[in-house]
């Protein structure tokens, strides 16, 4: 094709010893000038930051709001909108964008000039992002350690991995705008009608609309209420309902559950792995641990142990992990198996890794939870963690937990989008029986048939939705949070 020469200035030299192809932008916008059907041709993948000549990252932007629109993109009407743009005048103005037309190469090559713009705007930022490593590591910010920078190193790959640009930047609210009338679509074609990942618990979807997207979600209780067995649930829940579709790239699409990454902080892979076999199986996980199942109970552990083992759930039980590594292997589950859940129990046993000149443990929390928020968004997913609350619970009659039990409540309330703790009174109950025999005694165990077998899921702050509780049944024996019963119409 053609080249079409740019006026004296326009830095040749630069892009001699820079990744871009000028010729290519040009092929592809006047392909897209001259027949607005070649734009359908090259996916969603290619932006505007992608062109290297700034002048035709503006040009393709206005070409996609005109054919976005419905309407014609052409030299004519899309000249009218850069009247005043310095650099479409120094480039010849009109006459620049007709000569795109008159040189333009058939439309069926439109999909390979956009993705050699787009490798060649990757191979720009690696160079950049190499030169910021190189710098960094050189010069030593007393800020950072050896191993800070490397946790930075590979968040700014992954992003450029993951979105095509080392950061997002600034958004346009048509962009965003667009973001949310396809989320709004997704859940509208979802059964059930939800916006975000469901937990498996019909009510507890129903409050949330599910796990959304970039969310920081913490469930919060006191030992024994059940923080963990819920957290597995969910987890269980996601991994045995994924299902996914392919798309043109060759990725995969997640259409229903997810992959689930569980870092258990507490038990290790086989103790998770009995709670969850005896969630499966429906026979008591103590009695698993002490062998003391019949034969037909084993060959019901063993039928459900087929039934998962192959549940996209991944389990890391590194204990007192820090910060850094777990944002780092769960963007390495994201890149190498894809990851849409991530499950921390519990957010107080997460460090913040070696070299740290936070002094308290206030500030460590608080760093954890924005680093856990940050993960969110940066992978783009739920994070769900756990955090314990304080015993002043104990110290009130009213034994249902509040917002202020947290513990360093303060920057977990300001960080989480939702938080929502747990409350079975059978736990408290149970312990404050009275003497056999006695009224009270008939009273006590009236109210324990009531309440035995029930949880309620508080949800004191919902950034999304309404705040409310949410009623649970709750099997001792299995761990397992199920759907209440109402009128025979739930499992």
């Amino acid at each position: 094709m053609p080249i079409v020469e740019f006026p004296a200035g326009a830095g040749r030299e630069q892009i001699r010893h820079t990744p871009a192809n000028i010729e290519a932008e040009q092929a592809l916008l006047g392909c897209l000038l001259y027949d607005n059907g070649a734009f359908e041709r090259i996916g969603d993948f290619l932006q505007t930051r992608h062109f290297y000549e700034p002048f035709h990252g503006r040009l393709f932007a206005a070409i996609e709001s005109h054919i976005r629109k419905g309407q014609l993109a052409e030299p004519i009407l899309v000249a009218e909108q850069f009247a005043t743009d310095e650099g479409f005048n120094e480039l010849g103005g009109l006459r620049y964008l007709a000569d795109l037309v008159d040189r333009a190469p058939p439309a069926a090559n439109a999909y390979d000039y956009a993705r050699s713009i787009y490798d060649l705007a990757l191979r720009r930022d690696l160079i950049r992002i190499g030169g910021d490593i190189a710098q960094s590591a050189e010069t030593g910010d007393p800020e950072l350690s050896a191993r800070d920078q490397i946790e930075q190193a590979e968040q700014q790959l992954y992003a450029l991995a993951e979105t095509g640009g080392a950061t997002q930047g600034l958004v346009s609210f048509a962009d965003a705008l667009r973001g949310a009338i396809v989320m709004a679509a997704e859940a509208h074609n979802r059964d059930g009608a939800l916006a975000g990942l469901s937990t498996g618990l019909i009510d507890l979807d129903r409050k949330l609309g599910g796990l959304h997207k970039s969310d920081l979600v913490i469930i919060a209780a006191r030992p024994s209420m059940g923080k963990t067995a819920l957290a597995a649930n969910i987890a269980f829940n996601a991994a045995k309902a994924y299902a996914w579709e392919p798309q043109p790239d060759g990725s995969r699409k997640t259409v229903s559950g997810g992959v689930v990454a569980f870092f258990q902080l507490e038990m290790s892979p086989e103790q998770m792995a009995m709670r969850l076999l005896a969630d499966a199986s429906g026979i008591s996980g103590d009695r698993l641990r002490k062998g003391e199942i019949d034969a037909v109970e084993f060959a019901k552990v063993r039928d459900a142990a087929v039934a998962i083992q192959d549940a996209p759930l991944y389990i890391d039980a590194t204990g007192g992990i820090s910060m850094a590594k777990l944002a780092a292997r769960a963007r390495r589950l994201k890149r190498s198996v894809g990851l849409d859940l991530l499950m921390v129990d519990y957010l107080q046993l997460v460090t913040v890794g070696e070299g740290s000149r936070i002094e308290n443990r206030v500030q460590e929390v608080s760093f954890i939870t924005q680093s856990l928020k940050a993960l969110a968004k940066e992978l783009n997913i739920p994070v769900v963690a756990m955090a314990q609350l304080s015993r002043q619970v104990e110290n009130r009659e009213d034994k249902r937990p509040q917002l202020s039990d947290l513990r360093e409540s303060g920057s977990i309330e300001q960080d989480a989008d939702v938080v929502m703790s747990i409350y079975r009174e059978s736990y408290y109950l149970s312990r404050a029986e009275p003497r056999e025999g006695t009224e009270e005694h008939f009273k006590w165990q009236e109210r324990m048939d009531q309440v035995t077998g029930v949880a309620e899921i508080i949800v004191g702050k919902h950034r999304h939705g309404p705040i409310g509780t949410v009623k649970l049944s709750f099997d001792e024996n299995t761990t397992k949070f199920g759907n209440l019963a109402y009128d025979g119409h739930y499992d």
